[in-house]
């Protein structure tokens, strides 16, 4: 299936597509009301491209038909129910038929493979488990692999030391701020993160930019690759990178079908271009979902990879929409800014963006933590002249590189939050309308 060639692809995805949109015409109501507003009948899409005559689905659609609304199949033939935290509203509710998690766990096992895990192995999962897919999506596909899968979750980062020292798992996969984490822990405690059976990481989860790669290649001697997915469209394993090429995120589009648009004008943007992606289900039996906005930017090519995948290839995610920043008119995403500061030696990786109101404008403070080496060298004291040269140092390569200037507070070794799960890299002081999706 991964090296299909492109035209019997295409044969399978239509015929998939099909028994997808009649499933939702005639099971869920929102979409059958969608499709009757702009007089629309199953029997209409005869061909991939008349996927852009059917409606978009965005995040607010799951909220409004909470909680189990835009299910296609009644809740006896559920076998999970996923979950988003709730925290900016009513949670987004996603369920699985049995058949359903059977997809999932082998298109995750599918992922793994191509990120170099083998059956037999040993996979160290430091996803979080519960509501969130992360956790329970890569521990279901590294057992159908055929890996011995340690569910560590995340958190209790001495213990997570301590069982890859023992189990010697040849994978890990977390969020990459939390196994960052863990190696700063590792190097606390006096051990050589280099030193572990690690071979191979697969990281995701958040925005994470090649300057974060290089520094978790580099410190824990590993090939680190980005893991795909979303909740509302299955989970992790929507895309993946491959170890031998590491260039662009495979995906499974034997069951997802994907598109780029421009998030203004909603057309269709030409390969090669950024846009936001939306993504079409095409063997989801719970939760069918048609033209999702992600609100993730990112490109696509059709090329065949080196691996000699025949899949659709994206690239790895600029930003969010709505995690964009609007700074004195500049457009800049935090992962720009990162790969900034990875560059910059006298800093560890982590970092903050602080977001306030200044009157009309939006002020935004970006917090960086220095090293201990540099800290040592300027005598701890944070008032040191060296301290406000390192200060306009970050300014002016902000400057050159994102085209905005921002105020920068420089923070003593240990003082911004480390993750256990996902990063929080912007922190809004008060309630600031977000920019559309």
């Amino acid at each position: 299936m991964e090296t299909l060639a492109k035209e019997d692809k295409e044969v399978l995805q239509l015929e998939r597509l099909k028994k997808t949109v009649n499933s939702v015409f005639e099971n869920v109501p929102f979409y059958r009301a969608k499709f009757e507003e702009n007089h629309l009948q199953p029997e209409d899409i005869q061909s991939l491209e008349d996927i852009r005559k059917l409606p978009f689905t965005v995040k607010s659609d799951l909220r409004k038909n909470y909680p189990f609304g835009l299910f296609a199949r009644p809740i006896e033939e559920i076998k999970r129910v996923h979950a988003s935290s709730g925290t900016s509203g009513k949670p987004t509710v996603v369920g699985f038929t049995e058949n359903d998690l059977n997809v999932w766990s082998e298109i995750v096992a599918r992922a793994i493979c191509a990120c170099g895990g083998e059956p037999k192995g040993i996979l160290h999962n430091a996803y979080g488990y519960g509501l969130f897919t992360g956790g329970l999506g890569i521990h279901y596909g590294s057992e159908k692999l055929g890996m011995a899968t340690v569910p560590i979750s995340g958190g209790n980062t001495e213990r997570q030391i301590t069982l890859i020292e023992d189990f010697k798992p040849t994978v890990i996969t977390g969020t990459p701020s939390y196994v960052l984490n863990i190696v700063d822990k590792m190097e606390e405690m006096g051990k050589d993160p280099r030193k572990t059976s690690l071979k191979y990481g697969i990281f995701g989860a958040e925005s994470w930019s090649e300057e974060m790669r290089a520094t978790l290649e580099e410190r824990l001697n590993i090939k680190a690759m980005d893991i795909y997915g979303l909740s509302e469209v299955m989970g992790p394993g929507v895309a993946i990178e491959c170890k031998e090429a590491q260039q662009g995120l495979h995906i499974a589009d034997d069951h997802f079908y994907v598109e780029v648009i421009n998030p203004e004008t909603l057309e269709p943007v030409p390969d090669g271009e950024e846009g936001e992606l939306v993504f079409t289900s095409l063997t989801k039996e719970a939760l069918p979902i048609i033209r999702y906005r992600t609100g993730d930017i990112a490109s696509i090519t059709k090329e065949r990879c080196s691996c000699g995948r025949t899949s659709t290839r994206m690239s790895r995610l600029k930003g969010r929409i709505d995690d964009m920043l609007i700074i004195r008119g500049v457009n800049v995403f935090p992962s720009e800014i990162e790969s900034v500061l990875l560059k910059v030696e006298e800093l560890v990786p982590h970092y903050q963006l602080v977001i306030s109101r200044q009157g009309a404008m939006d002020k935004v403070t970006l917090k960086v933590e220095i090293n201990e080496r540099f800290h040592q060298l300027i005598e701890q004291d944070m008032n040191h002249e060296q301290v406000k040269m390192l200060s306009n140092k970050i300014s002016k390569k902000l400057k050159s590189y994102c085209l905005v200037t921002i105020d920068t507070k420089i923070e003593s070794p240990g003082k911004i939050p480390r993750s256990e799960g996902k990063a929080i890299r912007i922190i809004r002081e008060e309630k600031i309308p977000s920019i559309p999706s």
